[in-house]
C-alpha cells in the first residue's frame, strides 16, 4: 500500500482536538469527533490491507494479528504500566476499584462494555477521572478486527461487489440504529459497537472504492480540490460547533465521518487538502498520534484526582504538550522497534503472543486484586480513630435512614410507596415524591415524623414532572413516564393531604455540574428536545403538575435544590489522607480543603437561578417553596461539610449530617403548614 502523507495529517486533526476537549478548553466543544475520523481511518486502511491479501492469495489470520498485535500493544502496555504507581498512590478506594476493573476490561478489549454498565455519561464529570475512559475506542476497532478478517474471508466467495453493498446494507443500517439509540439508550449508543460499527464501515466502503474504480475526480483537479476541502471544513466545523449537547452518533455524525471520507477519498496528491496535511508538522503529529491518544487521558485524569479542585488551564494546555513528548519517546522507543522488528527478544510471531499474554495476565492480577479488595483501603489505615480526618469519613457511609421501600415485582424499575414516618393519630398525611434527592431528604424528615404520617414514592433520576420525557436519563423512555403516573394515581387513591415534591431541578432544565445534563421534552413529542425546549417544557409541565395535585385537593411543597458541588467530597477527604494533608496543622488543613472546594454562591446562583425562578412564580395559595440554601453559606460560599462530617455523600446528595442540618428548618416550616391546613380526613375516607 503506497504511504499517503495526508493519511497522518489527518490524524493530526483527529487526535489534536481530542486532547484539548478532555484538556477542559470549551473552544473545543466537539473535539471527541476526532475518534469518529479514526473510526474512518482505521476501516479504510485496514480494509485495503485485506482487500490486497485476499485477491493476491496471501491473507494470513495470524499474520494480520500479529500485526495488530506489535502495533496496539506494546504502547498500551507501557501507559497502563506507567498508570499504576500513580493508582497506587493518588486514588481513593473505589476509584482504585473502578481502575481496577477497566485494566481487566482493557487487557480483553471490553473496557466499552464495562464503561457502558457503569453509572454516568461519557461527559460526565466523573468521567475525567477515570485515567482508561479512552480505551472504549480501542475496544470498538478491536472489535472490529475481530470479525473484519474473517468475515471479509468467508464471504468473498460471493464476489467483491457482493460483499461492497453488503457493507454499505450494513453502515445504513448501524447509522439508522443511532437515531434510535441517542434517544432510548444513549450510553449504550456512545460505547457499544453495534452503533459505531457504521464509522468503521464507512472506512471500509472507502477502501472498497480506492482499490477497485478509484473516484472520478482524481482526474479532475477542481472537483478533487473541491470535495476534499468540503471534507476537512465538516470535520472542523463539527469539532467547533459540536458540543455535549449533540446527540451523538446520530445523523449529526455523518458531518465529521462524512469529512473524512471526502478527505481520505479526494485529497490526492497535488490538491490543496493534502498539501496542507502532507505539512511537516502535522505528519509529525499523525505519526505519533496513536501514542498521544494513549497518553494524554492518563495524565489528565490523574492531574485531576491529585489535585482538590479543578486543575488550571495553564497546567492541562502544559500536560496536553506533555503528552506530546511522551507520544514521540513512546513512538520512537516502543511503537517503532516492536512494529519493525528490531528487539531481539521478539523476533517471531510466538513470542509476540507470549509476551502479550504475560503482560495481560500481570495488568489482570493486579486489577483483580484492586477490584476484590475494594480499592485497597488498608492505604487509608493511617487515620487515626477519633480523628478529624475519621469523623469526616464516617458522614460519607451512609445517608442514615434506611426503609424497606422494595418494587413489586422486585427488579423493576418503578417508584413504590414507602411508609417511612407512622405516628399514631397523624396531624397530616404527608406524601414525599421526586427522584433521589427526594430520598436523601428523608431523614431530614425525622421532626416532621413525630406529628405526622410521612411516605415516600421516589425514583432515582425521573422528575416529578408529569406528561414529560427524559432524554439522556438513566433508564429507557417510559419508566420515569411510568413513574409519574404511580405517583397520581397514589395520591388520587391515597388519604394525603400534602404532597412534597424534590428533586435535583437544574439538571432537568439542562444545566448541571457535570459537562452532559438531561433533556426533558412532553411526553409523546418524537422530537429529541433542546435546551430551550427542555426548559419551556419544565416551566409549563411543573406549573401543570402543580395544579393537577391541587385539583386533587392536596397541599403541595416544593423543596428546592440544595447547592451543588463540583467536588465529591469522599474524593476530597479520601485524597487529602492519602497526601498527608492531615500531618502537621490536622484539622485546619481539612478546613481549608473545604472552603477551597465547595461551591461560591455566585456560581451556585448562576447554576440554579432559572428553576428557582420558576419555582417562586408557584407560590400561592396551599403551595409553598422552601429553600434551605443559607444554611450552608459561610463567607460567600455554600460549604460541604464542617468540623463534624460532610454535608453530603456527593456533589448533590445530602448525607445524614446534612439532613441534620437541614431538620430544624424542616420541622419548623411543617409546623406553619400544619396550622393552615383543615384538620385530616377520617380514616378509609378518600380523598376528593
Amino acid at each position: 500500500m503506497k504511504y499517503r502523507s495526508e493519511i497522518d495529517g489527518l490524524r493530526a486533526v483527529a487526535v489534536v482536538p481530542v486532547i484539548l476537549f478532555h484538556a477542559g478548553f470549551g473552544a473545543f466543544s466537539g473535539g471527541y469527533v476526532g475518534v469518529d475520523v479514526f473510526f474512518v481511518i482505521s476501516g479504510y486502511l485496514i480494509t485495503i490491507i485485506l482487500l490486497s491479501e485476499i485477491e493476491s492469495g496471501t491473507f494470513s489470520i495470524a499474520r494480520f494479528y500479529e500485526r495488530r498485535a506489535r502495533r496496539i500493544l506494546p504502547a498500551l502496555s507501557v501507559v497502563m504500566l506507567a498508570c499504576l504507581p500513580f493508582a497506587w498512590m493518588w486514588m481513593i478506594p473505589d476509584q482504585l476499584r473502578e481502575f481496577g476493573a477497566s485494566l481487566m476490561a482493557v487487557v480483553f478489549f471490553v473496557s466499552n462494555f464495562l464503561f457502558w454498565s457503569e453509572e454516568g455519561s461519557y461527559f460526565a464529570a466523573a468521567a475525567e477521572l477515570k485515567p482508561l475512559l479512552h480505551t472504549w475506542s480501542l475496544a470498538v476497532e478491536e472489535q472490529y478486527y475481530l470479525f473484519a478478517p474473517l468475515t471479509l474471508a468467508l464471504l468473498w466467495r460471493f464476489g467483491r461487489r457482493t460483499l461492497f453493498w453488503l457493507v454499505v446494507a450494513s453502515a445504513v443500517l448501524g447509522l439508522l440504529a443511532t437515531e434510535w439509540g441517542w434517544r432510548y439508550a444513549p450510553r449504550a449508543n456512545f460505547y457499544l459497537p453495534q452503533f459505531r460499527i457504521w464509522e468503521l464501515l464507512a472506512g471500509s466502503i472507502c477502501g472498497f472504492l480506492a482499490t477497485s474504480h478509484p473516484p472520478g475526480a482524481k482526474n479532475l483537479p477542481r472537483a478533487s480540490n473541491g470535495l476534499s476541502a468540503l471534507g476537512l471544513a465538516m470535520i472542523l466545523f463539527a469539532i467547533f460547533a459540536f458540543d455535549e449537547n449533540t446527540p451523538f452518533p446520530s445523523l449529526y455524525a455523518l458531518v465529521p465521518v462524512g469529512g473524512a471520507a471526502l478527505v481520505v477519498l479526494f485529497a490526492h496528491k497535488g490538491t490543496w487538502v493534502a498539501r496542507v496535511l502532507s505539512a511537516r508538522a502535522l505528519v509529525g503529529i499523525g505519526l505519533i498520534s496513536y501514542s498521544a491518544y494513549l497518553w494524554h487521558q492518563p495524565l489528565f485524569a490523574f492531574a485531576r484526582i491529585r489535585s482538590l479542585v479543578e486543575p488550571a488551564p495553564e497546567l492541562m494546555m502544559g500536560l496536553a504538550v506533555f503528552s506530546m513528548v511522551l507520544a514521540y519517546l513512546s513512538w520512537r522507543f516502543v511503537e517503532q522497534p516492536f512494529r519493525r522488528r528490531t528487539l531481539p527478544l521478539l523476533p517471531s510471531r510466538r513470542a509476540v503472543f507470549t509476551v502479550s499474554g504475560v503482560a495481560g495476565a500481570g495488568f489482570v492480577a493486579f486489577g483483580l486484586y484492586a477490584k476484590v479488595s475494594a480499592g485497597i483501603p488498608s492505604r487509608l489505615a493511617g487515620v487515626e480513630p477519633g480523628s478529624y480526618a475519621e469523623r469526616l469519613l464516617e458522614s460519607t457511609r451512609g445517608a442514615g435512614l434506611r426503609i424497606d421501600c422494595t418494587p413489586v415485582p422486585p427488579g423493576e424499575n418503578r417508584a413504590p410507596l414507602c411508609a417511612v414516618f407512622t405516628p399514631e393519630n397523624p396531624k397530616l398525611r404527608i406524601l414525599i415524591i421526586g427522584d433521589s434527592h427526594a430520598g436523601s431528604l428523608l431523614p431530614a424528615f425525622a421532626g416532621v415524623g413525630r406529628d405526622n404520617a410521612v411516605y415516600q414514592m421516589a425514583l432515582a433520576s425521573c422528575p416529578p414532572i408529569n406528561r414529560t420525557s427524559l432524554h439522556r436519563a438513566i433508564f429507557d423512555i417510559g419508566v420515569c413516564e411510568q413513574a409519574t403516573r404511580d405517583q397520581v394515581q397514589a395520591v388520587r387513591e391515597g388519604q394525603f393531604d400534602v404532597v412534597v415534591l424534590a428533586a435535583r431541578w437544574s439538571v432537568y432544565a439542562g444545566r448541571g455540574t457535570g459537562r452532559r445534563s438531561f433533556a426533558l421534552g412532553p411526553e409523546g413529542d418524537p422530537f429529541f428536545p433542546s435546551l430551550a425546549t427542555s426548559r419551556d417544557t419544565f416551566s409549563s409541565h411543573l406549573a401543570a403538575t402543580v395544579k393537577e395535585y391541587r385539583d386533587l385537593g392536596v397541599a403541595v411543597v416544593l423543596i428546592d435544590q440544595v447547592p451543588e458541588h463540583r467536588v465529591l467530597p469522599r474524593k476530597v477527604i479520601e485524597q487529602a489522607i492519602l497526601l498527608d494533608l492531615e500531618q502537621g496543622q490536622g484539622e485546619a488543613q481539612f478546613e481549608q480543603a473545604v472552603r477551597e472546594t465547595s461551591v461560591t454562591v455566585e456560581e451556585d446562583g448562576s447554576l440554579q437561578a432559572f428553576t428557582e425562578a420558576e419555582l417562586d412564580k408557584l407560590r400561592g395559595e396551599k403551595v409553598w417553596v422552601l429553600s434551605f440554601d443559607e444554611l450552608f453559606a459561610r463567607d460567600g460560599r455554600y460549604l460541604w461539610g464542617d468540623r463534624d462530617g460532610t454535608y453530603y455523600l456527593d456533589g448533590d446528595h445530602l448525607s445524614a449530617h446534612g439532613a441534620a442540618l437541614v431538620e430544624p428548618a424542616i420541622t419548623a416550616a411543617f409546623e406553619e403548614i400544619a396550622e393552615v391546613m383543615p384538620p385530616g380526613r377520617p380514616a378509609g375516607e378518600a380523598p376528593p
